[in-house]
């Protein structure tokens, strides 16, 4: 792998960047490997990378049935915080958080991290209590955040009106290592990772069935012909329940649309993140200086990848109570992704009744701002049959009654 750096740019701009190779190889899929990976999303590609990195395991295949990072890691609103209520979510998502501090090092490839701040809005007396319960479990996980008051909220962000006779701030619950990150660079920085490694990436390869002898799992059909492995790891997030069918079992959970937009962009006069869960909206600025835009998942299941006109009228007349100057702004475009969304609104990192095959789903409308302590967790989890990270996020927790119960934290997931 070509090492990126000032004195690379600089010596490929002396001779017009005919230089750089490809970031990621586009192989043709072997007969067998160790491990097959199915999505090339972000997780996916975590997944692979700590298999690699941290067990040495890199004979591993990540097949995708689009592009590379086409699905919701290329669909979302890049959000990154770890203010979990729980005691298991706060451990994963912290350990996300600070992996993402690392990664542009980590990978050679800049991710645009950016820990701008996240505040969740108290707009009602029982988000005030809730918000205060999670700073105070947070303090015991060591997870720093807080609870800060109306009038520094303002202070944090001055376009804010947190007077409004429907929805006044209250205060909010505060994160300032929380913030964003490019969310294509952090699947191209894996890609190319994995890729060095000598791992294959297959995109246009869509699986078709599960392989199993026995009860356990020996590959996977797909558009490119059969491929066999010791071991299968799904990570396809809404059509996670559809890859467990082909295995012969079901998952606990539903696939519903997450809606997003963008503004046209305007000069910079937001910088941190706000989520508002009274309302279901949250709001950030990009680089470019586009507000962007997002809210609650549709209310029935679906497959589509489509924007409404319903949401845009319900998210953003929430949101212009709060941020008026939105009012006057023009929408540039809106986009739909597919969530899987679980009883507790917590994901499921699991071993499967099928030998030898793990799921990583579940993670809702948080995917994102997991996707590098969920590739870690599952990697370990995929290699050693056993995570600290994954314990609690078994598959059969639903069977047992042992719910993880995000309701609140996960914001607009409920």
């Amino acid at each position: 792998m070509k090492r990126y750096s000032v004195f690379a740019i600089a010596r490929e701009a002396m001779r017009q960047h005919a230089g750089w190779p490809r970031a990621w190889a586009s192989p043709t899929p072997k007969a067998k490997y160790d491990v097959v990976i199915v999505g090339a999303g972000g997780h996916g590609l975590a997944t692979a990378y700590y298999l690699g990195k941290n067990f040495g395991i890199t004979n591993v295949a990540v097949i995708e049935k689009g592009w590379l990072g086409g699905g919701n890691t290329g669909r979302n609103t890049t959000i990154i915080r770890s203010n979990y209520l729980q005691d298991p979510s706060a451990a994963i998502y912290e350990k996300s958080r600070s992996l993402y501090e690392t990664m542009s090092q980590d990978l050679n490839y800049n991710v645009m991290f950016s820990p701008r701040g996240v505040i969740m809005l108290a707009q009602t007396h029982h988000e005030v209590r809730g918000y205060q319960r999670t700073a105070h479990a947070n303090a015991l996980q060591g997870v720093k955040t807080e609870f800060i008051s109306p009038a520094r909220v303002k202070q944090l962000v001055p376009i804010m009106n947190i007077d409004g006779p429907r929805y006044p701030v209250l205060g909010g619950l505060w994160q300032a290592r929380g913030g964003t990150a490019r969310h294509d660079a952090v699947a191209w920085g894996y890609a190319r990772a994995c890729s060095d490694m000598g791992m294959d990436i297959i995109q246009q390869c869509e699986v078709t069935n599960v392989l199993t002898d026995g009860g356990k799992v020996t590959g996977v059909e797909t558009s490119k012909g059969k491929i066999l492995c010791d071991k299968l790891g799904g990570v396809v997030a809404g059509h996670s329940s559809a890859l467990a069918e082909m295995a012969g079992f079901q998952l606990p959970m539903e696939s519903v649309a997450l809606q997003a937009l963008v503004s046209e962009p305007i000069k910079p006069c937001m910088d941190v993140v706000v989520m508002a869960n009274t309302v279901h909206g949250y709001m950030s600025q990009s680089d470019k200086g586009e507000m962007v835009i997002g809210g609650g998942t549709d209310g029935y299941n679906n497959y589509t990848q489509r924007g409404s006109f319903h949401h845009i009228e319900e998210t953003v007349r929430a949101l212009i109570e709060t941020f008026p100057m939105i009012s006057r702004l023009k929408m540039l475009r809106q986009w739909g992704g597919i969530v899987d969304v679980t009883g507790d609104r917590s994901p499921i990192l699991t071993k499967t009744p099928v030998e030898g095959m793990f799921m990583n789903c579940g993670w809702g409308t948080g995917g994102f701002k997991a996707i590098p302590g969920s590739g870690w967790a599952m990697a370990e989890l995929m290699a050693n049959g056993h995570s600290p990270l994954t314990e609690e996020f078994s598959m059969n927790r639903f069977r047992a009654g042992k719910f993880i119960d995000e309701s609140v934290a996960a914001g607009v997931a409920h």
